[in-house]
């Protein structure tokens, strides 16, 4: 759970050199699980203190962030990239530090980011379709479970066509899923009655992920709908190797926690880091023949 004043335990009795605030969506998934764990491993190694508030603008935590005293600030921003940049640029007007993880709300951001870079992971997704034969017809699958990829989608979107090339027969389709866990499910059952013509599945989300492989095999549609998975849950693998999930993208939350924890420290302490820290995105899956 989210909330002002949740702080994550030191290791040692040596007092905190800093305290960092946290600001993450509203998504209690195993990505962000992830991130936070990542995180406590990194304020141990550096001895700092952490506090974990909501980006919500309704419960107004990032808007009060630059009154509270804290020596920096790491942000997952989401959804509504002008709200995050006023209230960051007023943080920063306040020399407090700041990182962002997991999404730049701009191309020219003077904010260090950490995160997966979403033109490559476009691209690894790209260059695993082109070794499928015959038509490709792929839609992704974005949800409001997985943030990030949502507002870069078209970073994605562009890595994913450069990729393919000639081999895409239409344009790439946009499916969306809310936070609702049968909305993957309901896709998977919908697409001989609403998008006859699709027949790969790009999922942004584990959840996801795993529920629309179930619901695959439910309908009996292996191997007629390809599905590429997001995440790196025991049972999506088990999927990948019984043929069901083609492959999965598997990005690193708990790296991308460790490193902005890292980032934050150098720039409170030295004044300096890194303006960018790409934690990499693997495509996992089966070789193709």
């Amino acid at each position: 759970m989210l909330g002002l004043g949740l702080r994550e335990p030191l290791t040692d009795s040596e007092s905190p050199r800093y305290h960092f605030s946290v600001y993450l969506p509203d998504t209690d998934n195993s990505f962000f699980a992830s991130i936070k764990k990542g995180m406590g491993k990194g304020a141990a190694e550096y001895h700092v203190a952490l506090s974990y508030h909501s980006i919500t603008p309704e419960k107004l935590e990032l808007q009060y962030a630059s009154y509270t005293g804290v020596d920096g600030i790491i942000v997952c921003p989401y959804l509504d990239d002008a709200f995050a940049k006023v209230q960051i640029e007023r943080i920063s007007n306040r020399a407090i530090p700041v990182v962002l993880i997991n999404h730049m709300i701009a191309p020219d951001q003077p904010w260090p980011y950490v995160g997966p870079n979403s033109f490559d992971m476009g691209k690894k997704i790209g260059s695993r379709l082109r070794t499928i034969d015959g038509p490709l017809i792929p839609a992704i699958v974005y949800s409001e479970k997985s943030p990030g990829i949502y507002v870069e989608r078209e970073l994605v979107e562009m890595g994913l066509t450069l990729a393919v090339g000639n081999r895409l027969s239409y344009p790439v389709y946009r499916l969306y899923t809310s936070t609702n866990p049968l909305d993957a499910e309901q896709i998977v059952y919908r697409l001989s009655r609403e998008y006859p013509s699709i027949n790969i599945l790009i999922f942004t989300d584990a959840r996801d992920t795993i529920a629309a492989a179930q619901a695959l095999i439910d309908m009996n549609l292996v191997g007629k709908i390809r599905i590429i998975g997001f995440g790196d849950e025991e049972a999506i693998f088990d999927f990948v190797q019984k043929g069901v999930i083609e492959a999965t993208i598997v990005i690193n939350p708990e790296k991308i926690g460790y490193e902005a924890i890292r980032s934050l420290y150098e720039l409170k302490s030295g004044g300096y880091t890194s303006t960018s820290v790409d934690t990499g995105i693997e495509l996992v899956g089966g070789a193709r023949k």
